[in-house]
C-alpha cells in the first residue's frame, strides 16, 4: 500500500514539475515521495531512527533512513491512520500517549513498516521516540545504537557526542558491509553546509514585509529536510525555495494576498488534511510566516572535524536542554519575523506540546505576542471537528485585530 502510495505520488509530482510546474513545494514533495519509494521499496538496508540522528552521515554511507515520526505523518495524510492507532489501543498502549509513535507501532503489527537493517535511537527531543526505536528492535529482532545527546554544549559535551557518532559509523559499516568512505563524508559535509545557507537565505526573505511565504510553503520544511542533509536533493530543494522568495521578494508578492496577519507556528503542523490553512489566509489575511523548526540554529561544518561539527547540530536543536532556551528561541524567531500571534498545536500525549503550553504562552506574552492553544491530536482526525476549531480562531483572530502590532 505504502509503496504504490510512494511510487504513485512520485509519478504525478514528476509529470507536473517536467510539464513546467516546477514550483519548490512540488519539488520538496518529490524527494519525500522518492525516500518513501526507497523506504518501502523491500530492497533492505533500510534504518529507523530518531529526529536528531545524523542523517548526513547515514546518507554518506548509503542508508537509506528516516525518523519513525515520518511514518506517523504519511498515514495521517492519506486518511487511514485510525485503524492504526486502534491496533495499539488493542495491545494496551495508553490513549494519553502520543499518536504520531501509537500509528507506527500499530502499522508495524499490521506489516506496514519495513524491516530495518538496524535502528538508530535518539535520547532527544523525547523518550516517546526513542521507545519507539527499542520497541521495532524488540519486534524485528534487530540491533540499535543509542546516541545520548546532551543537553548543552558546555564542557566535553561536543566531544562525547562525537565520539558517539564515530561509533555510530563502525556500527552501520559492521551492518552494511562497507567502512565510511572519508571523501563521501566529506561530499556529503559538503552539500548539507551549501543547503544550510541556502536554507538561511530563504529564511532571510521569508522575514520580508509582507513575506513572499504562503502558509503552506513551509509546512514541516525544517524538521524534514534533515532527512535529506548530505545529498544533493537537500542542495536543490533548498535552492529551489530561496529563489522562489526571492522573486517574489524583487517582486513585492506576498505569499497571502493582502498580508494583515503574522503568524508564528509552534511545534509541528496538523499532519491531515484540514480548512484551518485556507481559513487563516482566504478570511483573515492571516500568513503562517515562521515554524518553530525552520531556522538554522547550527554553524556550518568543518569538514576536517566533521563529528563535532554534526554534534553540535544535534544538540542545538530547540527541544533539548530546558524550556527557558526553548521560549528565548521563540522570542527570537516573533521578533525577527515581526509575527502579531502565535499558534501552538498542543498534541495529545505530546511534553513538547501539551506540557510546554503554559510556560509558551507566558514568555511570548512578555513581548506581547499572545498564543492560540489548540488542544488537538495532530495525527488521528477522528478527534478533529472543524467547526470548534474554526470558532476558537475567530475569537483568536478578533483579538489580534483590536490589538496594536507589538512592533509597531
Amino acid at each position: 500500500m505504502m509503496h504504490e502510495f510512494f511510487s504513485n505520488l512520485e509519478s504525478g509530482l514528476s509529470k507536473a514539475i517536467d510539464a513546467g510546474e516546477a514550483s519548490p513545494r512540488k519539488i520538496y514533495a518529490r524527494e519525500l515521495a522518492r525516500l518513501g519509494t526507497r523506504l518501502y521499496g523491500g530492497n533492505g538496508g533500510v534504518a529507523w531512527c530518531g529526529i536528531t540522528a545524523p542523517f548526513d552521515l547515514l546518507n554518506a554511507m548509503g542508508v537509506t533512513s528516516c525518523f519513525v515520526e515520518f511514518v506517523g505523518a504519511m498515514l495521517a495524510s492519506t486518511g487511514v491512520v485510525g485503524s492504526f492507532i486502534e491496533e495499539t489501543d488493542h495491545m494496551g498502549y495508553s490513549s494519553d500517549a502520543c499518536s504520531y509513535h501509537r500509528a507506527v507501532m500499530g502499522a508495524s503489527r499490521k506489516g506496514m513498516v519495513p524491516e530495518p537493517a538496524f535502528l538508530v535511537g535518539t535520547t532527544n527531543p523525547c523518550s516517546g521516540g526513542l521507545a519507539v526505536i527499542e520497541n521495532l528492535a524488540r519486534r524485528f529482532g534487530k540491533r540499535q545504537y543509542v546516541l545520548h545527546i546532551p543537553q548543552d554544549q558546555s564542557g566535553g559535551n561536543v566531544r562525547f557526542l562525537a565520539e558517539q557518532l564515530r561509533d555510530l559509523s563502525a556500527f552501520v559499516a559492521a551492518h552494511t558491509g562497507a567502512p565510511l568512505d572519508p571523501d563521501a563524508l566529506r561530499r556529503a559535509v559538503s552539500n548539507t553546509n551549501e543547503a544550510r545557507a541556502l536554507m538561511a537565505e530563504a529564511y532571510e526573505f521569508a522575514k520580508a514585509v509582507p513575506s513572499p511565504v504562503a502558509t503552506k510553503d513551509l509546512a514541516n520544511y525544517g524538521i524534514v529536510m534533515a532527512l535529506f542533509l548530505g545529498t544533493d536533493a537537500a542542495v536543490d530543494i533548498a535552492r529551489a525555495f530561496r529563489d522562489e522568495f526571492a522573486k517574489r521578494v524583487a517582486d513585492t508578492k506576498s505569499g497571502v494576498p493582502n498580508e494583515k496577519v503574522r503568524l508564528l507556528w509552534i511545534q509541528n503542523r496538523i499532519q491531515f488534511k484540514n480548512g484551518i490553512d485556507d481559513i487563516l489566509a482566504r478570511e483573515y489575511g492571516a500568513s503562517v510566516v515562521i515554524d518553530e523548526l525552520n531556522d538554522i540554529t547550527w554553524d556550518a561544518i568543518d569538514p576536517d572535524e566533521p563529528f563535532e561539527g554534526i554534534a553540535r547540530r544535534s544538540i542545538s536543536i530547540p527541544f533539548n536542554g530546558s524550556i527557558a532556551n526553548r521560549v528565548a528561541h521563540l522570542k527570537k524567531l516573533a521578533r525577527e519575523y515581526r509575527v502579531h500571534g502565535a499558534v501552538n498545536p498542543c498534541n495529545w500525549g505530546c511534553r513538547q506540546g501539551t506540557g510546554a503550553r503554559g510556560l509558551i504562552e507566558e514568555g511570548l506574552k512578555e513581548i506581547g505576542v499572545p498564543v492560540l492553544n489548540l488542544e488537538v491530536d495532530c495525527i488521528d482526525s477522528r478527534k478533529f471537528t472543524e467547526g470548534q476549531f474554526r470558532t476558537r480562531i475567530e475569537a483568536f483572530m478578533e483579538m489580534l485585530a483590536g490589538r496594536p502590532s507589538p512592533w509597531s
